[in-house]
């Protein structure tokens, strides 16, 4: 099991004893609410990974212009990858 699939698990088990326990909403079967939940933040890491691949790709296709500027590369990214998840309608 990879990192990210072990911290949707301990995500979702979080998100649903919260729910659970606060009585936020009728839950029946505590498992398949697990689940989705668990698919749910599994995909939304799977579309923060295409988007942060997508901004390397970017900054790579601009690697000159970003080494000629003294750009830190950790700042650059950031706001390029802030800028990709904006224009997708995706929240960090």
């Amino acid at each position: 099991m990879g990192t990210r699939e072990h911290l949707a698990g301990r995500m979702a088990d979080a998100v649903v004893r919260r729910i659970v326990g606060r009585r936020l909403a009728e839950v029946r079967d505590e498992s398949r609410v697990r689940q989705a939940v668990h698919r749910i933040l599994t995909e939304n890491f799977q579309a923060e990974d295409r988007l942060e691949a997508d901004a390397r790709a970017l900054m790579l296709d601009h690697a000159k212009q970003i080494k000629d500027s003294a750009s830190d590369y950790r700042r650059v990214f950031t706001l390029v990858k802030a800028k990709l998840a904006r224009d997708r309608g995706f929240t960090l």
